[in-house]
């Protein structure tokens, strides 16, 4: 029964191509209406196309303004920085300049105690500097032994009773900037 079917499907196919040319005007709303029904999809995937194309478009513009975003941004913080190292370096120039005059007053000064006035006046100036841009000396001598604030170079005899597990002597000062040590001091422990 298939068979026969498809068979009068076919034949009525091929009739249909015959008639093309004799189609009456009915005929040709009912072929239209079929065509219209085809419209009616088309224009459903026109729609869902223009939505993905829009999607796509907003999606491609998103990812540019990100990527620009993202570059802008490291761009002014490596601006940031060089700024910052530049600030720095210009309020420590003072104390290079008055370094130079401390030279330049030892080749002619006979005056030696205010010689060492000068250069202990130049010292302060760049402690109180380096104070103010939150480096400070990490104390250690006397102190109990910390390794995590402190690097032990050698252990010597202690002196004294109580110096034992302490810091006796302090080879090369320590510096903390805030609070993350940024130089480590080398100390003497007594055992």
């Amino acid at each position: 029964m298939s068979k026969e079917f498809r068979n009068m499907r076919e034949e009525e196919k091929e009739k249909a191509k015959g008639k093309a040319c004799d189609e009456t005007p009915e005929q040709e709303v009912e072929v239209r209406g079929e065509a219209g029904q085809d419209d009616g999809k088309n224009l459903e995937v026109k729609e869902l196309q223009e939505k993905l194309d829009a999607a796509n478009d907003k999606y491609l513009r998103l990812s540019a303004e990100f990527d620009n975003y993202r570059k802008r941004t490291l761009k002014e913080k490596m601006e940031l920085t060089k700024s910052a190292g530049e600030q720095i370096l210009e309020k420590i120039l003072p104390v290079m300049d008055n370094f130079e005059r401390a030279l330049q007053s030892m080749e002619t000064a006979t005056d030696v105690p205010a010689l060492r006035e000068g250069v202990q006046l130049i010292y302060t100036t760049f402690k109180d500097f380096l104070t103010q841009h939150g480096v400070k000396e990490i104390e250690c001598i006397h102190t109990e032994f910390n390794p995590d604030l402190q690097e032990a170079v050698t252990k010597i005899p202690a002196p004294a009773e109580e110096l034992k597990g302490k810091v006796v002597d302090c080879i090369q000062k320590g510096y903390m900037l805030h609070d993350k040590v940024i130089r480590f001091p080398k100390v003497v422990v007594g055992e």
